[in-house]
């Protein structure tokens, strides 16, 4: 005798997972336009009827990571991690998530778990180089009662550049940096670069070693291949804008590059909204305007 109750509840069990797909096709939608509290509240939906999906509780982190909330997207990134310890991404997230909250209580405990997450996600996935830039980051800047160690730094650089040259040369800039020495990082850059990587985010990351030389005329020159790999990368505004405040020409472009870039959602991963009007605030400054 067919008993319908079960039939109907492994029916019901066996749709689920297709339910839970399109929540989060929903939520990435929304998280990539940077509706961030939207797609919080499809996830906490979604999670109401599967609460031990980890893919939910990851995305949530990561929206509350994008908000600013980051004692909920700690809470989020830990249930993610316990739900699936294995996932390398779910510990580099975790470990972002302790590291904002570490920078607004000013924590060495909260330093040493970023610290731990970054290894950890080494550790699961040495392919991981987002994780191993992540950990580089760490180890450059953080003090060593917490786990700062510069050698540490340069041997993870190491390890990038075996395994992808652009994002090992990059890695060796940075870590040329960390020890004051730029004219070696700019040639790390060039190195990167002249592998003609076909991703933008190179680019940019040369673009701000010169921007930070108020080199206008080569920052121009990296933006522009940038341009050429991606035209529509809403970053482009950004550093058309600053080439030409810090250039002191073409003003007006610059305005409305600024303008046009702070009308775009932001991203943790993009420069910033408040660095945007500072730049403009440098242009107004130049031509004896007040920042309005």
């Amino acid at each position: 005798m067919i008993s319908w109750p079960s039939v109907l509840g492994g029916l019901l069990l066996a749709l689920s997972p297709s339910q839970t797909d399109a929540s989060l096709q929903t939520a990435h939608l929304q998280f990539d336009t940077g509706k961030y509290s939207e797609a919080a509240r499809t996830l906490r939906t979604a999670l109401s009827q599967a609460p031990q999906d980890a893919r939910l509780h990851y995305w949530l982190a990561r929206c509350y990571y994008e908000l600013g909330d980051f004692d909920n997207s700690v809470n989020s990134a830990e249930r993610a991690v316990g739900i699936d310890p294995p996932n390398s991404e779910y510990h580099l997230w975790l470990g972002r998530a302790y590291g904002g909250k570490a920078e607004k209580a000013h924590s060495f405990s909260l330093a040493r778990k970023v610290r731990r997450e970054f290894e950890e996600a080494v550790r699961l996935n040495p392919s991981n180089v987002t994780a191993r830039r992540d950990l580089i980051e760490f180890y450059v800047e953080a003090p060593w009662i917490v786990g700062g160690d510069k050698d540490k730094a340069r041997r993870q650089a190491e390890a990038i550049l075996a395994l992808d040259a652009v994002e090992g040369h990059l890695a060796m800039a940075a870590y040329w940096l960390s020890e004051k020495k730029p004219d070696r990082a700019e040639s790390e850059y060039l190195q990167a670069v002249d592998l003609k990587p076909t991703r933008p985010e190179p680019y940019w990351e040369f673009a701000d070693f010169y921007q930070k030389r108020n080199q206008a005329d080569r920052m121009e020159q990296v933006v522009e291949r940038a341009a050429r790999v991606n035209p529509s990368d809403p970053r482009l505004a950004y550093y058309r804008g600053v080439v030409r405040v810090l250039a002191g020409n073409r003003l007006t472009e610059a305005e409305k590059f600024l303008k046009t870039y702070l009308e775009t959602f932001p991203r943790s991963d993009f420069p910033s909204q408040a660095a945007a009007r500072e730049w403009l605030g440098r242009l107004y400054e130049r031509q004896g305007r007040r920042n309005d």
